[in-house]
């Protein structure tokens, strides 16, 4: 795929406009109600979902693995999938699917081959049931599951970190841009970036260099241009991972994690990037599993909080997108709670996309039941299917 010197010439045509739209939105101040989230809200509500039956909404609010609809492949560890391979849509993929539509799917990098089995693969994942989002982890740096391949010749970064040392936040709009170039040619609608967390713990081996800065306004900055970057090549950027990963010190994909914060703390540090980032536009927002029992008075992580969700993000933040969990086969959640557990509890507490569930029919026929009986109420789910396929309109 040669688009390289196409992406060169439309940077040069962005990247001065986006470097002032940057700084005029980081500048705005914190009045989050009228960013951009607001509007797919009100496309949302005019969406009519009376006629999907109660399968279909509960599907799109399911991101999935690849592996989640091969119900030959069984797995007790993540790090096991890449010995499975799976490369492409199979015919058990399809006979479940039938059942079980899907809102999304996300490939990590044991699912990319090379540019033709990729460009291959999402034409076939494109007709399956539930008209799914495809989605990657395309940061930059360390977490780019296609820049790390060999097999495609696109361009690296050495760092999201790195290129804050610049002190250009054009330079963070270009990376975003040529990243959002390519896997919008490949055939991506969101990318899970930027990282908004600030670093402000040296012992985090978590984010560490995947984070712009430790100070939060360098941080805003970087983020709110990476975002426009993404926007700018029609790719759907995700602020992750709230409220603030970046000030923990334990690994959330290995187990419990929490910060020691207050609300207080966080609005003068953590919250800085997510509130510019909110300003800015940004259409989705990824929980992390961390807990903040000093905000919530528990020890329930984030993605399972209604406080942090419900009470910061959406009232105190006025974010009105779609708020999308981490990986729910991490740690932090399967060692303290059942998957269909805790898909339950995320969606009670206000999540819209619950990614990566294991045992994901098992799961997905549990959230159905719990709607059924009045556990999940339907008006919940309703809010939440409003604002995906809101999204997917645009």
């Amino acid at each position: 795929m040669d688009f390289k010197k196409n992406v060169i010439a439309s940077i040069a045509r962005h990247s001065i406009f986006a470097l002032s739209l940057t700084l005029t939105l980081v500048a705005c101040g914190d009045d989050s109600s009228s960013s951009a989230p607001d509007d797919s809200g009100k496309e949302g509500a005019s969406i009519d979902v009376s006629k999907m039956s109660i399968r279909e909404k509960v599907g799109q609010m399911f991101f999935v693995r690849p592996e989640a609809l091969d119900t030959s492949i069984h797995w007790n560890e993540y790090a096991e999938l890449p010995d499975f391979k799976l490369q492409k849509v199979n015919e058990t993929m399809l006979a479940i699917n039938k059942d079980y539509p899907i809102g999304g799917m996300i490939l990590y990098a044991h699912n990319i081959v090379d540019e033709s089995q990729l460009e291959a693969f999402i034409a076939e994942i494109r007709k399956l049931n539930g008209s799914p989002f495809l989605a990657i982890d395309e940061e930059g740096g360390r977490v780019a599951r296609i820049a790390n391949n060999e097999n495609f010749d696109v361009p690296k970064y050495e760092s999201m970190a790195a290129i804050a040392e610049s002190g250009d936040p054009n330079e963070a709009y270009k990376a975003a841009f040529t990243i959002g170039s390519y896997i919008k040619e490949y055939g991506f609608d969101i990318d899970y970036a930027p990282v908004a967390d600030v670093n402000t713990n040296p012992e985090n081996i978590v984010i560490g260099p995947r984070a712009f800065s430790d100070d939060p306004e360098t941080a805003a900055d970087f983020v709110v241009s990476y975002l426009n970057g993404l926007d700018s090549a029609g790719i759907i950027g995700t602020l992750k991972h709230f409220p603030g990963h970046g000030d923990v010190k334990t690994d959330t994909h290995s187990g419990y994690a929490e910060t020691n914060k207050t609300w207080d703390e966080m609005l003068k540090c953590e919250m800085i990037p997510f509130k510019a980032g909110i300003k800015a536009g940004a259409q989705m927002i990824m929980t992390a599993h961390i807990a903040a029992p000093k905000v919530t008075g528990n020890e329930l992580p984030a993605t399972l909080s209604p406080v942090i969700l419900q009470d910061k993000l959406r009232g105190e933040l006025g974010f009105n997108g779609v708020i999308v969990t981490d990986a729910m086969d991490m740690g932090a959640i399967t060692t303290q709670f059942g998957n269909a557990e805790a898909a339950i509890k995320s969606i009670q507490a206000g999540v819209d996309v619950v990614l990566c569930s294991r045992e994901f029919t098992q799961v997905f026929d549990a959230v159905v039941k719990a709607v059924e009986n009045g556990d999940i109420k339907e008006s919940r789910i309703d809010e939440s299917v409003k604002r995906i396929l809101a999204l997917k309109n645009k």
